[in-house]
């Protein structure tokens, strides 16, 4: 599950304030993310990829010692 930010992002525009936060950014979006957004991006991407990476290496270790219980 990938960590989901509650801090909001206020991005000033026209003498408008529009909302920008990572759960309303969409990738397909035509508009270019604020620094503080494709950081955001880029650190959930990062931690998804170390949880899953780990899982992934659990799941590889297990199998290993499942299969040399197989050969004894």
């Amino acid at each position: 599950m990938v960590f989901r930010s509650i801090c909001t992002i206020f991005v000033a525009r026209n003498n408008n304030i529009e909302i920008m936060s990572i759960d309303t950014y969409k990738l397909t979006s035509t508009e270019e993310p604020t620094d503080e957004v494709l950081s955001q991006l880029m650190r959930e991407a990062a931690e998804e990829a170390r949880e899953t990476n780990a899982e992934a290496t659990q799941r590889y270790f297990e199998e290993l010692r499942r299969a040399a219980a197989n050969i004894r």
